[in-house]
Order: structure tokens, then sequence, then C-alpha cells
């Protein structure tokens, strides 16, 4: 402590600037909100490149196509004759919207097919993911 001429002691400014601690935990948690869906299937699909993709915000069911035809509901691999009744009885779809993932090898009739056990589930939300297309 240092004294003044006038009697009274001066002490050092000590508080921490919240400011920038702020924007960086904001800047964090913008990319985690953008990548966890994104990190939420994990099998590996060359989906489609189009002009237009939203990107995901919420957590919802994941049907994916894989090069060789196989059919997996988030990261398990399903049956194509029981997806429907899987989808039926899973208690996370309540809002009934499902993202279908296919490769981009895989022929129209199997993604047809796809599309019809999930139509058959009761599931009318459907949106097929996509990535955008390079500059």
């Amino acid at each position: 402590m240092a004294f003044t001429a006038r009697g009274k002691t001066q002490t050092a400014l000590s508080d921490i600037n919240i400011t920038p601690l702020v924007d960086v935990v904001l800047v964090l948690l913008l990319i985690f909100m953008l990548t966890a869906p994104v990190l939420q299937s994990g099998v590996q699909v060359a989906v489609p490149h189009t002009r237009m993709v939203n990107q995901l915000t919420e957590v919802h069911l994941v049907v994916t196509i894989d090069k060789d035809q196989n059919v997996f509901l988030q990261d398990k691999p399903v049956n194509i004759h029981d997806l429907s009744s899987i989808l039926a009885a899973n208690p996370k779809n309540e809002k009934k919207v499902i993202y279908v993932r296919a490769d981009e090898a895989v022929p129209f009739g199997a993604f047809a097919s796809v599309m019809d056990a999930v139509k058959q589930a009761g599931i009318s939300n459907i949106s097929i993911v996509t990535q955008p297309l390079q500059k």
C-alpha cells in the first residue's frame, strides 16, 4: 500500500473484465450448437450436394442408407421390413419428425422403400439431408 499526501491509501484495480470471456463462451456455444447435429449419426455417408441447405438445429431420429443399401436408425443397423414398426414404437419421436440420409450411390428404389417404411410408421414430416455445393 502506498500512502498519498492526504493520508489515504491507493489500491490496485483488480476487477476482471468479463466481456471477452462472455464473447468467447458464446462463440464456443454457437460452434457446438451447429456441429452437434452433424455428429449425431456415426455412419459415414456421402450425401448429395444441393444449393439450398438448412442447418439442423434440433436432435431428431436419423435413418441412414449407406452405399451398400444397409439401413441404420441412428447408428444401429435395422432391417428394412422392421423399420416402420420400430419407428412407430419409438418414444423419442413424439413430434413425428425424421431425417433421411442416403449415399449418392444408393439407387432410387432403395430410397423409395425406406421412404415408404417411414410413411407407414405415421411420420409425415420427413427431411432429406444434403450438403451444400462447393463454390
